[in-house]
């Protein structure tokens, strides 16, 4: 699949993964309180709908980055509708290799992201921006079961063979040098609300105006979807809330 034709199918969604605001939101409220005016960064935040609902929960001023500038751009412009613009600083950088301060931040967040990077190498990577007492909230793709079809297992063995259970991702977040303070998995609806949906009818659009270059994007999608709905209860997404304890 062409990085063109993804972006052309997926580009333009409300959301480019699972998640929604109250998921957001519920795991804004189990975390410990924060300081008064918080320093919030959200990496990998694409178009950014997590990140206008921290900057309206907290009133604070939010890093919001990305490598992709057409997310960027779109997050500025929901911003701007919102009345958000102010508190929200896109930054286009690779979240990878950022040129960010280390400690300079009280709360890291990042929805549907950290798998470019693998969970406990990414969080490895992040750590050093937290303060002492610092707050993480990270999703990440697991499984939810032991026992997995054939098909379901080949798919994420292909797709993404590190995928770990919600035990092994507690303990690589504790290799890491975290405290795992509570998880919880989004429900299925975080799937289909403002993800599924949508990208099913952005499928049909596009197959109506029949451009060949994008079917194997479109395949992909549909085969995405379907094998969500068939095995959901062998995965999820499992926010991770946790701790940098330096300083505790």
């Amino acid at each position: 699949m062409s990085e063109d034709a993804f972006f052309t199918v997926y580009g333009n969604l409300p959301r480019h993964g699972p998640g929604s605001d109250d998921c957001t939101r519920e795991a804004l409220r189990r975390l410990p309180p924060l300081p008064p005016h918080p320093r919030v960064v959200d990496l990998g935040c694409g178009a950014g709908a997590q990140t206008l609902v921290l900057a309206e929960a907290l009133r604070t001023r939010v890093i919001a980055v990305d490598l992709h500038e057409p997310f960027l751009d779109q997050l500025k412009a929901r911003a701007r509708e919102r009345g958000l613009d102010a508190l929200i600083d896109v930054q286009r950088q690779d979240m990878g290799a950022l040129s960010l301060p280390e400690a300079s931040f009280d709360l890291l967040w990042s929805e549907g992201a950290i798998y470019h990077l693998g969970f406990g190498p990414g969080l490895r990577r992040w750590r050093p921006l937290l303060a002492p007492g610092g707050l993480a909230a990270v999703t990440e793709c697991t499984w939810l079961t032991d026992e997995r079809p054939d098909e379901i297992a080949r798919f994420w063995g292909e797709v993404y063979p590190t995928m770990g259970t919600v035990l092994e991702n507690r303990a690589a977040a504790e290799t890491a040098g975290y405290e795992v303070l509570d998880t919880f998995t989004l429900p299925a609806s975080a799937w289909w609300d403002t993800y599924y949906t949508p990208l099913l009818q952005r499928v049909a659009h596009l197959r109506a105006h029949g451009d060949a270059s994008l079917e194997d994007a479109l395949s992909a999608a549909e085969q995405e979807t379907r094998l969500y709905r068939q095995y959901e209860h062998t995965y999820g997404y499992v926010f991770h809330l946790l701790r940098n304890p330096s300083a505790l």
